[in-house]
């Protein structure tokens, strides 16, 4: 690895911006991952270095959204089971396959949010007042989240918008509340693939630190943005987000 002092400082800025785009919407390790390759770590190793700083950074905003009033509490525990248990199946198969297997799958959820999101701009960003479903009473988006789970435990890169799509359109969360969910989801089953990733000599801690300082200033800086900000307001950043995202999975 290279220890290039420019790139980890770039390293440093890429985990800044790309934790205010994961507290807001998803897609921050399109930014993250290609530094660290730069860095010259392998892919693999790169995806679990990673894992060091979205987890420090969903800590950050998890804390941020509960100081706020904007964390379903007692919608844990039934919503982060099925994400858990697709986190370990991921996380396994990442450590002993290459990650390029899910560019297309990516680059597919990314373009299916963009459109979704033109056509029907209630099914992400549901009106007020609109009820909230149990997700026990809901096998779409429990399927859903496990599926989310399979895929952040894989490779982090876009999870986010996967994950609001079932919080947000399965189970109709308004998009602040449904983004606090996703940062609870996001640090279970990061904080299982790291413990695989580790196992599997696949984490750097050096740039995995460096990164993370970033995302967790940027993750803080950007919650109360998130919070006060309107729907509206925050569909329209998640639909540049995804467009952006979906340009980043295609270069890198």
């Amino acid at each position: 690895m290279d220890y290039n002092i420019p790139l980890l400082f770039l390293l440093a800025a890429m985990g800044l911006l790309a934790g205010g785009i994961n507290t807001i919407a998803g897609g921050g390790s399109n930014l993250t991952l290609p530094v660290l390759m730069l860095l010259g770590l392998p892919a693999d190793v790169a995806n679990g270095t990673n894992r060091v700083a979205v987890a420090l950074q969903c800590v950050v905003g998890v804390r941020g959204f509960q100081k706020y009033d904007r964390l379903d509490t007692p919608a844990i525990v039934p919503i982060i089971i099925p994400t858990l248990l697709g986190g370990v199946i991921g996380s396994f198969a990442a450590a002993l396959m290459p990650t390029v297997a899910l560019k297309p799958i990516l680059l597919g959820t990314i373009i299916t949010m963009s459109v979704i999101i033109l056509v029907r701009p209630g099914f992400m960003a549901p009106p007020d007042g609109t009820p909230v479903k149990n997700v026990r009473d809901s096998s779409g988006a429990w399927w859903a989240l496990f599926l989310a789970g399979i895929y952040g435990g894989f490779v982090q890169a876009g999870v986010g918008f996967i994950l609001l799509a079932a919080l947000a359109g399965g189970l109709r969360y308004d998009l602040v509340r449904a983004n606090a969910l996703k940062m609870v989801c996001s640090l279970g089953f990061t904080v299982v693939a790291l413990g695989i990733f580790i196992y599997f000599d696949q984490v750097r801690w050096i740039p995995g630190l460096i990164l993370a300082v970033g995302t967790m200033i940027g993750s803080w800086l950007t919650v109360k943005f998130a919070v006060h900000a309107k729907q509206t307001t925050i569909k329209w950043f998640l639909f540049v987000m995804t467009l952006c995202s979906c340009l980043a999975a295609w270069l890198f």
